[in-house]
């Protein structure tokens, strides 16, 4: 006879699961911030430069520098100082709140228009006046995270660009009389393990989240179940070994539910029909990452959304500044397997207006893959280090192990299942309109 009480408990951790992605991915960041690096609410990440795997994140970049902090507004309005774009450099990214929907963007794209400014974000049901002065973001959660990017400008370097970073202020507004000194950390040479958990520890990160933020009445079924599992407001999560048995199972059941997904990813998802690429950005039917519709939610879509991307715009543009494409399969659309190697011949004339970049991920977590020598990335920056082909375009390779004399167009795998995106910085027409076609990639026998 089946163990019911277990049953519906491991049943109702894997829906959790799939539930809160969005707001346990970006928890996870919080979570690894203070208990790894030391930092507290309004300290700044940023990073001397670009990212290594130590950072353990969710398909992250390692073409441009972050920048990253988060803030607790039970503790009071946090204010942000942002600096103006000019020719000493340019911040492009967002705000989120705990739910990881976009509350601010920030500058020449967001609410300061480039011109830099003193953002001032208050937490849910704030009536006060805000003081003159101030860019006022209501958010409708208390934790919210930032995470930007400090723009190269023509003629700087990686150092003027880290500078620009570091002049950035964030305190709360209780201290704007005499705010302390801006603490700064820079994790370069130390792992940031910002993944989320895929084990029973997921839980004690979603009771730290659902037992501090509003309850949301969309949220309210899925609430009370929690309560099953022991995720209560005002109790402590001390679930017994049964229900941590099922948690753990239903975390890990959640963990190949949507690894599968993407290994039979739904054909309109390709970028194009007759190619394996899906765009990293895969939005509602509004261009949206809500996924949030006048009849339904779809938990699925926003699930698998949220599993492989952290901090999206807040509606996807039909020309965005950067266009991620995700190879799911070589040309033969047979998914890509650990252990193997493949090509990808890169066309000299690519539809970029600054540059592309190939990084692989570990399919597995969706991050960097760790190697001896510390490669993710290669980008059209690192041509004139590469073996060419005659038509003046090269041929990358992604496995375990280079091929003889192309040591300098391969990106290791280790062992690890690839996740290669191909990356577009500032996409032509051709590429946007879709006359462009990528190559896919193909088995090196």
């Amino acid at each position: 006879m089946k163990d019911w009480d277990y049953e519906i408990k491991r049943h109702r951790a894997f829906e959790a699961v799939l539930w809160n992605m969005p707001a346990i991915a970006i928890y996870s960041f919080r979570r690894a911030a203070f208990d790894e690096l030391g930092m507290k609410d309004n300290d700044i990440i940023a990073y001397s430069a670009t990212a290594t795997p130590k950072l353990e994140a969710i398909t992250a970049n390692s073409s441009t520098p972050y920048i990253a902090a988060y803030t607790d507004l039970r503790k009071g309005p946090a204010v942000l100082e942002v600096p103006a774009a000019g020719a000493d450099g340019s911040l492009y990214g967002q705000v989120v709140d705990a739910w990881q929907l976009t509350i601010a963007d920030v500058g020449p794209s967001g609410l300061d228009k480039g011109k830099g400014g003193k953002y001032l974000f208050v937490p849910p049901g704030h009536k006060e006046a805000v003081p003159d002065g101030y860019i006022r973001v209501d958010s409708p959660n208390y934790r919210i995270a930032l995470a930007f990017r400090s723009v190269r400008e023509p003629g700087k370097t990686a150092t003027d660009a880290y500078a620009y970073a570091k002049k950035l202020r964030m305190y709360y507004l209780s201290e704007a009389a005499n705010p302390p000194q801006q603490k700064f950390f820079d994790p370069i040479n130390n792992r940031y393990p910002s993944l989320p958990f895929y084990d029973e520890r997921h839980f004690e990160d979603m009771a730290e989240i659902m037992t501090v933020e509003p309850a949301r009445e969309q949220d309210k079924v899925m609430l009370g179940m929690l309560a099953s599992l022991g995720v209560e407001r005002g109790k402590p999560f001390k679930p017994d070994e049964k229900t941590k048995r099922a948690l753990r199972q239903g975390v890990i059941d959640a963990w190949f539910y949507l690894q599968r997904w993407f290994d039979h990813m739904p054909a309109d998802k390709f970028y194009w029909p007759d190619r394996h690429y899906a765009s990293l950005l895969m939005t509602d039917k509004n261009k949206r990452f809500t996924f949030t519709y006048d009849d339904r939610i779809d938990l699925d879509g926003r699930a698998a959304e949220y599993f492989w991307c952290t901090y999206m715009p807040k509606v996807l543009s039909d020309t965005p500044a950067t266009q991620y494409l995700m190879a799911m399969a070589d040309k033969d659309g047979k998914l890509l397997e650990a252990g193997k190697t493949y090509k990808l011949d890169v066309p000299k004339d690519m539809p970029v207006k600054q540059f592309w970049a190939l990084t692989v991920y570990d399919r597995a977590t969706c991050s960097f893959i760790y190697s001896d020598l510390n490669r993710t990335t290669l980008s059209s920056y690192d041509l004139d280090k590469m073996k060419k082909n005659a038509d003046g375009g090269a041929t990358l390779y992604v496995g375990p192990k280079a091929p003889e004399g192309l040591e300098s167009n391969w990106i290791p795998t280790c062992g690890k299942r690839p996740l290669p995106a191909m990356r577009f910085y500032g996409g032509t027409e051709v590429l946007n309109d879709k006359t462009f076609k990528m190559p896919d990639f193909e088995e090196v026998k």
